[in-house]
């Protein structure tokens, strides 16, 4: 009996997302490790960084490195315009910049509507994928926030920040 109330517990549970878009797919992260979103903005290119790094940028006198999440994911560059975003975000204690396409909007969904994503995934880097949610008319792609850099890759962005 426990365990069919702790089924219906988990199902109803909300998740809170940020949607943004790359390319023609739409993606959500975990609302509580966006710390802001901000327009694009002048980014330096710093030498012998990693080809998905961007630059930094000054974040309000803070050094914040800004990784492309496009080329992170696997897909092409595009050059940045008018709906291009900066999601400021927090990852192992570490504050990360990551470019996207657009932002869309705030979500409130349930637990229930996520599934595991299909063994195979074309276009996207699968790794990079927690789950996919069936929204009525569209799919959400959901970002793994932890899988995004390697633990090696987070020291090198802190050396970014550092130099």
């Amino acid at each position: 009996m426990s365990d069919i109330l702790e089924q219906k517990k988990t199902s109803t549970e909300l998740l809170q997302l940020v949607s943004f878009v790359i390319g023609k797919e739409e993606f959500g992260i975990d609302i509580l490790i966006v710390k802001e979103i901000n327009r694009i903005t002048q980014i330096t290119k710093m030498p012998n960084s990693p080809d998905y790094v961007e630059g930094v940028i000054n974040l309000r006198g803070r050094i914040i490195p800004i990784v492309d999440l496009r080329s992170r994911l696997g897909l092409p560059r595009k050059e940045s315009d008018k709906n291009t975003r900066i999601i400021v975000l927090e990852i192992s204690g570490k504050t990360i910049g990551f470019i996207v396409d657009a932002v869309k909007e705030v979500l409130r969904v349930p637990d229930s509507i996520m599934e595991a994503p299909p063994e195979i995934v074309s276009g996207v880097n699968s790794e990079f994928i927690k789950s996919v949610g069936k929204l009525e008319d569209r799919l959400i792609i959901i970002i793994d926030q932890e899988k995004l850099l390697t633990s090696k890759e987070k020291q090198e962005l802190v050396k970014l920040d550092e130099n």
